[in-house]
């Protein structure tokens, strides 16, 4: 008897493969396993997240309307790549509709969508500090995106990131060190001429 164990396949996935789980990012099906719940017989993916050193447990029959999904093919990782080097588009709505906005980006799985928050929340040295929420957001969807990248390309995530951060490099608009210590200039003489007043 070998010991060699056959891909399984469910719902079009197989065991083996990596996959997006829209809320967690990158993951690989280790297995499809059965468990009886509440005397019903249930068939499982089980996804490991190795980074988060975290597993979980999907019914197949619920995988897709879950918004498990297959990696992103080349198109959609040129797509997002492309998406980085755009005009970052910022509303001018409360931060706490727009962090909203950016988390269910971050958590809808699709790597387009998570570049755009990437790329609207990138900062480059020269300009102004992030606050905490704003840093951490970029973070997530920066971590979401390089690991995606790194396994569709069978590349590091170190490499991944070299190659995203080389793109945002291309983006419009990225205010040099003279700009910013300008803007900041006129910032403070604002406020002297406010104080005066």
């Amino acid at each position: 008897m070998s010991t060699v164990k056959k891909a399984v396949v469910r719902q079009g996935f197989k065991t083996g493969e990596h996959v997006v789980y829209p809320s967690h990012g990158v993951g690989q099906i280790t297995a499809i396993e059965e468990q009886e719940v509440a005397g019903f017989k249930l068939e499982l993916f089980v996804v490991s997240f190795q980074k988060d050193k975290m597993t979980l447990r999907v019914p197949t029959a619920k995988a897709a309307s879950v918004g498990l999904r297959k990696l992103a093919d080349a198109d959609a990782v040129a797509k997002a790549l492309t998406t980085l080097t755009g005009r970052a588009r910022v509303k001018r709505t409360m931060w706490s509709r727009r962090a909203q906005e950016y988390e269910a980006k971050i958590n809808s799985g699709d790597l387009v969508a998570i570049a755009e928050v990437v790329r609207d929340l990138y900062r480059s040295e020269a300009q102004p500090e992030q606050s905490y929420s704003e840093r951490q957001l970029y973070e997530a969807a920066l971590d979401r995106m390089t690991r995606e990248i790194a396994v569709v390309d069978d590349v590091t995530e170190t490499e991944a990131l070299k190659k995203i951060e080389a793109q945002l490099a291309k983006s419009p608009r990225r205010a040099s060190k003279a700009e910013v210590a300008d803007a900041e200039l006129e910032g403070d003489n604002d406020d002297l001429a406010e104080e005066a007043a």
